[in-house]
């Protein structure tokens, strides 16, 4: 079974979220199990030098973008036993940052053809085309229209992988023939609600689409979640799934991690407290040993569920805990988390921007890991927090649900709520609170924890399911 992977972005050369994550780990375990999974991505110029160093020349091809044909360039590379093809046009891709161009459209629309048009030249037949989010939403599109009835593609299978719904590719019907080639015939398979929308052609003509956790395929089907997206979704239900992601638990180990004060393990989980000791002393809060720590790494963003924490904060702060939250975004939220921290000196430490190094120091230091998201498709952070012995507080949604079961009856690990409302929240965690004041049945909770299987080994073996399904 062969696999060609489409992704806008992919670990170690370049991500900016989730999806870079996902297109960096899950291959890898494909390969593992014998699936020839490859990837293809842009050749951007944000690529680290020395990963450029690495790539070789394949191929060059001319790539048709609608009316006019665009130069293409091939490279090839390996990471972690993975083959990777890089596509080079430096009009497209020699730019400062990956997303956020006014010409972005174009950029992915000539991605996508191109990633369709080196497959005869780079000797690899995939099975499979898995594709990802709206930067790749074109080529099931371009494949049903231009592709499929062609001897060398005929009986590949298209899968597209929603990521997040709330980006959708969407732009105006001016670019539909002239930016992105669509037949005047076939535009209704990316026309949507008044505009041209990219993900829901994906959704049209891709043989499946999943999306990153069970819970999130059903949440999607509801107009609260699915970002105008629920009609067409609801219609194409039948092929529809969802899949949790995993994370790598190399990478995240608390036994191995050079960023953290002192290695632990489930067998060995007594330099926990020297890692919590040591975070307090570096984010000047009392260095108070039995004090519960509660954590927060997040992306300060409506979706993340912080106005519930803004609702509760003085009522969190009545509690004997320490608060700590690292991240960035809305000013609204960065100047109340500031204001929180003059407040409570010595109790309460906001981080502004991303540490990656001081986000593992929180994993591993903090008892309790909150996550009260309004959505979260699948959520990485509380899976990292297991893996580091940090007892999740997260809302039933998403990933979160899929992931995280109440400890109430003493065989969960952690602690929900499920309505989005700040009393709910308050009221898991004071049940967790409660949890952690009981020394022995908190340390068979942490056990539990650090032996929580999210590795993508259990990932990749259902998206292999799903393959060999689609290849029926």
């Amino acid at each position: 079974m062969k696999i060609l992977y489409c992704t806008s972005e992919a670990l170690p050369y370049i991500a900016t979220g989730g999806l870079g994550d996902v297109a960096g780990s899950l291959p890898q375990a494909l390969r593992q199990r014998l699936i020839g999974c490859r990837v293809v991505m842009p050749l951007y110029e944000d690529i680290p030098q020395h990963l450029r160093d690495e790539m070789k020349f394949v191929t060059s091809l001319s790539v048709p973008v609608a009316w006019r044909r665009q130069y293409c360039g091939v490279f090839e590379a390996r990471h972690n036993g993975v083959i990777y093809y890089f596509i080079d046009n430096q009009y497209y891709f020699k730019r400062s940052g990956i997303y956020g161009h006014y010409d972005d459209a174009e950029r992915f629309a000539f991605f996508s053809r191109a990633v369709l048009e080196m497959l005869p030249l780079i000797d690899f037949r995939p099975d499979i085309l898995h594709c990802n989010d709206w930067q790749t939403a074109l080529v099931p599109v371009y494949y049903h229209l231009f592709y499929g009835s062609r001897e060398f593609y005929q009986n590949m299978k298209t899968l597209t992988t929603i990521h997040n719904i709330q980006y959708q590719g969407k732009y105006g019907q001016e670019i539909l023939t002239d930016v992105l080639g669509i037949p005047k015939e076939a535009v209704s398979l990316v026309e949507y609600d008044g505009c041209v929308n990219l993900l829901k052609g994906a959704i049209e003509c891709s043989n499946w689409v999943s999306t990153v956790s069970p819970t999130y395929a059903q949440e999607i089907l509801d107009p609260w979640f699915s970002h105008k997206l629920d009609g067409i979704l609801r219609e194409r239900a039948f092929k529809l799934s969802g899949i949790l992601n995993g994370i790598d638990t190399k990478n995240y180990d608390p036994e191995t991690d050079a960023d953290i004060y002192a290695p632990y393990s489930a067998q060995q989980p007594e330099n926990k407290a020297v890692n919590k000791q040591k975070l307090q002393e570096r984010l000047g809060l009392a260095q108070e040993p039995d004090i519960p720590l509660i954590g927060m790494v997040t992306r300060m963003v409506p979706a993340k569920g912080l106005d519930l924490v803004m609702e509760a904060m003085e009522q969190i702060m009545e509690q004997r805990v320490q608060f700590v939250i690292l991240g960035s975004g809305d000013f609204e939220y960065e100047s109340f988390f500031r204001s929180m921290q003059e407040k409570y000196p010595g109790r309460l430490v906001a981080c502004q921007g991303f540490v990656p190094e001081l986000s593992r120091k929180i994993y591993a230091g903090s008892d309790l890991f909150l996550m009260p998201s309004r959505s979260e498709p699948c959520g990485l952070s509380q899976m990292i927090a297991l893996r580091y012995g940090s007892i999740p507080v997260v809302r039933e949604t998403g990933g979160l649900k899929d992931s995280i079961q109440d400890s109430g009856d003493g065989s969960g690990n952690g602690f929900t709520f499920s309505h989005y409302h700040s009393g709910d929240m308050l009221h898991a965690l004071r049940r967790a609170l409660a949890g952690y004041e009981n020394k022995e049945g908190w340390a068979v909770l942490v056990a539990r924890a650090l032996q929580c299987d999210n590795s993508w080994g259990r990932s990749a073996n259902e998206y292999i399911r799903l393959y060999r399904q689609l290849l029926k």
